[in-house]
């Protein structure tokens, strides 16, 4: 038993000190480091070793793989063997017995369970009478007696439902929970993904802690393996140093965050421009989709990657369930950047430490976490004092600093998809995400190719698409934040003989909302330059009450308003929104918004300090409404008389 003990500290203390110090390039040794895998070396000549760390890199090939170094063909040396030692399905016997923390909190994470999807989709099409998560990928219970329910968190979720088409719709067997499956959930830890150029990756931890390239082929020397077939990590090494191409792997749907980061904006099927060969189009392709380039977000711009402001509970989560990511994320842009009043303070808006902030000659400058470059980190309060005149007269606001998500203006764009058109096919099975035929091998059960017929056939296809002047509303935390689309659902059941069954439907909640929904997001498009006064202030679309060109009706759907619309002129919500506390604005918040559009016509000349200090020299400050008030009697009397 204490030899036991003594081992397992031994590999802790490696794997622990290894991630800490990760491995750079692709080291091959020209000779198996450790005499137990020379028989694994028989074949694997070249193979990288999985880490430089001054422990981990004692760690054998069986310690991970398992599988019989002694065996003398493919398959006796193989049997046995976990292809991917940090699937969920085998951790335990793995990468836990280290890390058995991480282990568990990571299949209580959103990224395991995939509840916020999964709870907004079945709210919005009135598959349930909450907001809050039911279900999720897999049954899970949070065991250890802490369950922090004012945070959001729950004890427990059961795995999302089977659909059977023969049985009426009820909220244990609705046709998106089918969409889900066949469609939606391709992206969470228990899978390995779509497999397809641009969404190459593992399952388990090795889904960010193992780099693949989009077009998932292996880089490395092992000269067992074939540098030519797809879906191979490109070396056999593991990281945390995470680069943003990893994490878009996966954040390429949805919210759209990580392509967003980079300044990607799915685009439709055009592929412009035109490659230099006849024919063939020449835009990027990933993900299944055409990209169109726009304004990278600031802090990518600046060499930072999502794992210099998102930390290791954002990522492997913090033990609890949760429904939603805001309850999920601990990072906000004021632990960085401070506000009016303070300078960054070097933590987290959870109180936990950021070890890569630190203050140096009363800046606070950022390590990165690839590079270990410094960056100096603007703080708000000397933006206030030395800024431009327009950063302190949008700042010098109370409203926009205590009710407003700095996003709010300095996120100029977010994608916005409208319209999520989705056909299901009654006479064609199809793939389940979520329900494997397990293997032999259990760390292959998230493979694309594993996926049991479960499922029926889906098809997708949307209205149009926007990225400028996103939708503001109030989010949970009770701040304005843009909206995005959340799911605009409008679903049409092809039965078993061929016929609509469901054309063209869109479901209402069951308080009342239209299943066309909208959701508070962080576009993470970040920019120096902040959305002009008139963008919220003189914009229909922005205060929620749409553009005013889409024609839903005539485009056949049978929904009274248009696509953008998520509030009437009366403040009364006409869009489901998935978050308890997020709602569009009332009248007197529209109205408020767009009165100050009046009073920009005159005070957008303060961004010229000379010419605005000529009037205050005449008229004096307006410190308050009543003197604002009396200096406009005197200007309009004034002119009056002339």
């Amino acid at each position: 038993m204490k030899q036991k003990v003594f081992i397992l500290f031994i590999l802790l203390a490696a794997s622990l000190l290894s991630l800490t110090h990760p491995p750079e390039g692709s080291t091959s040794p020209s000779k198996p480091a450790k005499p137990e895998d020379a028989g694994c070396w028989q074949c694997h000549k070249g193979i990288e070793q999985i880490s430089d760390g001054p422990m981990m890199s004692l760690l054998t090939c069986i310690q991970c793989h398992r599988g019989d170094p002694s065996g003398t063909t493919k398959e006796s040396a193989h049997k046995g063997m976990y292809a991917n030692p940090s699937d969920l399905r085998v951790i335990d016997k793995t990468c836990g017995l280290c890390h058995s923390e991480e282990a568990e909190n990571l299949k209580k994470s959103l990224h395991a369970t995939s509840a916020a999807k999964i709870s907004g989709a079945r709210y919005a099409n009135a598959a349930q009478k909450t907001r809050n998560a039911l279900y999720a990928n897999y049954d899970v219970e949070d065991k250890d007696g802490s369950v922090p329910e004012k945070k959001g968190a729950v004890q427990s979720l059961k795995q999302l439902p089977l659909y059977d088409p023969s049985s009426p719709l009820s909220d244990t067997n609705h046709l998106v929970d089918d969409y889900l499956r066949e469609q939606c959930l391709r992206c969470h830890i228990w899978s390995s993904g779509h497999e397809r150029e641009g969404d190459y990756r593992a399952s388990g931890c090795a889904a960010c802690h193992i780099i693949y390239s989009n077009k998932g082929t292996y880089e490395g020397e092992d000269q067992a393996i074939s540098k030519d077939p797809k879906d191979r990590p490109r070396f056999h090494r593991i990281t945390t140093k995470i680069p943003s191409s990893q994490c878009i792997h996966c954040h390429n749907r949805g919210g759209r965050t990580g392509v967003s980061y980079l300044g990607k904006m799915e685009a439709d099927d055009y592929g412009s421009p035109w490659a230099p060969v006849a024919g063939k189009k020449g835009g990027e392709r990933l993900h299944g989709k055409y990209y169109n380039r726009l304004t990278a977000d600031i802090h990518y711009q600046k060499g930072m990657e999502c794992i210099d402001c998102h930390t290791k509970q954002d990522l492997h989560g913090d033990g609890n369930i949760y429904s939603k990511r805001w309850q999920a994320v601990e990072i906000k842009c004021a632990d960085c950047h401070g506000t009016a009043q303070a300078y960054g303070n070097l933590k987290s808006s959870w109180g936990n430490n950021l070890k890569n902030l630190q203050k140096k000659n009363q800046s606070v400058i950022l390590t990165s976490k690839m590079d270990s470059r410094e960056r100096k980190v603007p703080q708000v309060k000397d933006v206030l004092a030395q800024g431009s005149q327009l950063a302190k007269v949008a700042m010098g606001i109370s409203g926009h600093l205590n009710k407003m998500e700095c996003y709010t203006c300095h996120a100029r764009w977010a994608p916005q998809c409208y319209g999520c058109h989705a056909q299901q096919n009654l006479t064609k099975k199809s793939k389940d995400w979520i329900n494997p035929k397990i293997p032999a091998d259990p760390s292959r059960a998230g493979k694309r190719a594993n996926r049991g017929d479960t499922a029926f056939a889906w098809q997708e296809t949307r209205s149009y698409l926007r990225w400028e002047s996103p939708v503001l509303g109030i989010n949970p935390a009770g701040k304005v934040s843009p909206f995005i689309p959340g799911c605009q659902a409008i679903f049409t059941q092809i039965g078993l003989d061929g016929k609509a069954v469901m054309h063209n439907k869109v479901f209402t909640t069951y308080d009342g909302f239209s299943g066309i929904a909208h959701a508070p997001i962080q576009p993470h498009t970040i920019s120096k330059e902040a959305r002009t006064c008139e963008d919220c202030h003189a914009n229909k679309k922005a205060i929620g009450l749409g553009s005013g060109f889409y024609n839903s009706q005539a485009s056949g759907v049978d929904i009274p308003f248009e696509l953008e619309r998520i509030v009437d002129e009366e403040g009364r919500q006409i869009q489901a929104i998935s978050h308890y506390g997020a709602r569009p604005f009332n009248k007197d918040e529209q109205d408020r918004i767009q009165r100050v559009n009046v009073c920009i016509s005159c005070h957008e000349v303060q961004q010229d300090a000379q010419i605005w200090k000529k009037v205050t020299d005449v008229t004096g400050l307006a410190k308050t409404n009543e003197k604002h008030k009396e200096i406009l009697r005197k200007i309009f009397k004034k002119g009056a008389k002339k």
